[in-house]
């Protein structure tokens, strides 16, 4: 008879719970079907979801029917060691033709290709054409080209694509023929339109567009931009030229279904909004006052005219400069009747706090202000001013709620707090937000409680949050 020592023992034990942990370690991932397994691959660089070629057999072939394809060149520079050893952009154009070479005759849903260093547009032109065959829905493309880069007709045809979005430093070619039935969603970032007719010809021929933004493109050579749509929903433009000098052409946006739009730039651009009645969201940011200001000025009290029916409105602070600038502009300004939230993306200060007052005289039915920068530290604000002699409309009967952000307790914040308690007669929820970048003083933020809690309110329903 055999003696076992506690040594054997242990290592007897230990070998009989690996083998119980290898039982446990069962791939599941593998036993999924492969429509599971081609969801799960969607979210990876194509890069990686090649690799996996090497995990077993189930995998070997699984990433030639993967239907996302996503290739970007920036990866291969994200550092300055990488960039200087790092495969060239020859061999990434090399790699990306292999995979499209060995993939399946399967539809590819959605392609993405961020190649910023494009050495041969003619080889991106092909994937892209290779691409459309294969009925792709939704198509990203970021291209920067050394030589003109020509977007082949296909992609302007094609029947299946749902999204479209490009960005490509370059003059963008629209070809005679332009079909695109499906395309909801059309992004154009820094793109040049050759001519008026482009860019009409482009946006008419999407007979079912949703969703346009057009960011950064240069808009020099052209007189008249007009986009029409009956299916338009959201709009976005970004355009900031660099010079910021007015460019002299003309935006005509004519989508009586269009329910929300959103303007970033320095209205070098003259906009002209037809039948806007649907309406509802609108963000206007200026950024700086580039150009006369009397005439900015004009053309974005022109711009808020036709945004009279619009029930959220969100401000920045450069958007509220050019009302104190207005003037007797002002005189002919519209009321907002549907108005009910306003948000100013800003610091209001001594320049801008007239300017909201008066902007709120045509809100009459508003509900809800977000100031979500608050105050600036310079501001002078007194109770007895002369701005509360005439307090607008829908503080008195209409505000419900306000948000003040960034607070420091400072006594031109504390004033206007008091007066709008005083003044609103249904405001039923304040929320100040203290500052998070100054260090807590308990004491103050006590005293500061107290101090309005002991004012005469409009109503005595208010619940004052301080968050």
């Amino acid at each position: 008879m055999r003696l076992i020592t506690m040594g054997e023992n242990t290592n007897r034990h230990h070998k009989q719970h690996e083998v119980e942990h290898k039982d446990d370690m069962i791939d599941y991932i593998s036993d999924l079907p492969d429509c599971i397994l081609h969801h799960i691959l969607s979210f990876l660089p194509t890069k990686e979801v090649v690799k996996t070629s090497i995990l077993s057999k189930r995998w070997k072939t699984m990433w030639v029917s993967v239907p996302s394809l996503d290739f970007d060149d920036s990866l291969l520079y994200a550092t300055e060691v990488d960039l200087q050893h790092s495969l060239d952009s020859t061999s990434f154009m090399d790699s990306v033709e292999r995979i499209l070479r060995l993939r399946d005759g399967s539809q590819i849903e959605k392609f993405r290709l961020s190649c910023r260093v494009c050495s041969h547009p003619s080889r991106v032109s092909s994937w892209i054409s290779n691409v459309i065959m294969h009925n792709v829905q939704e198509l990203y493309l970021c291209i920067f080209a050394e030589d003109p880069f020509v977007i082949p007709q296909s992609m302007f045809d094609c029947k299946s694509l749902v999204i479209l979005k490009i960005e490509l430093d370059s003059l963008i070619e629209i070809p005679a023929r332009v079909s695109l039935p499906c395309l909801k969603i059309l992004h154009l970032s820094l793109v040049t339109f050759p001519n008026d007719d482009s860019t009409e010809k482009l946006f008419s021929s999407c007979l079912v567009l949703e969703e346009l933004v057009l960011l950064d493109c240069d808009f020099l050579n052209l007189k008249n931009i007009t986009i029409s749509s009956l299916t338009l929903k959201r709009l976005t433009i970004d355009h900031v030229p660099v010079s910021g000098c007015n460019s002299g052409s003309k935006i005509k946006i004519d989508a009586k279904n269009l329910t929300h739009l959103e303007y970033i730039g320095t209205l070098s651009n003259e906009i002209f909004l037809n039948s806007a009645q649907s309406l509802v969201k609108a963000f206007i940011h200026i950024p700086d006052l580039y150009w006369g200001q009397k005439e900015l000025a004009c053309r974005v009290v022109d711009l808020l005219k036709w945004l009279q029916n619009v029930v959220f409105l969100t401000v920045s602070n450069h958007t509220m400069k050019c009302l104190v600038f207005a003037g007797s502009t002002l005189d002919h300004f519209p009321v907002f009747p549907n108005l009910t939230h306003l948000i100013l993306t800003m610091k209001i200060g001594n320049n801008t706090f007239g300017g909201f007052m008066r902007l709120l005289n045509f809100c009459p039915t508003l509900q809800s202000i977000d100031l979500s920068d608050g105050f600036e530290s310079s501001m002078r604000l007194g109770e007895n001013d002369s701005i509360w002699l005439s307090v607008p409309i829908c503080i008195s009967y209409h505000l419900k709620t306000l948000t003040l952000k960034n607070f420091h307790a400072n006594d031109s914040e504390i004033c206007f707090l008091k007066c709008v308690m005083k003044y609103a007669r249904v405001l039923e929820k304040m929320d100040v937000w203290w500052c998070k970048t100054e260090p807590r003083d308990l004491k103050k933020r006590r005293d500061v409680r107290l101090e309005l809690d002991i004012i005469e309110k409009g109503t005595a329903t208010c619940i004052i949050k301080f968050l």
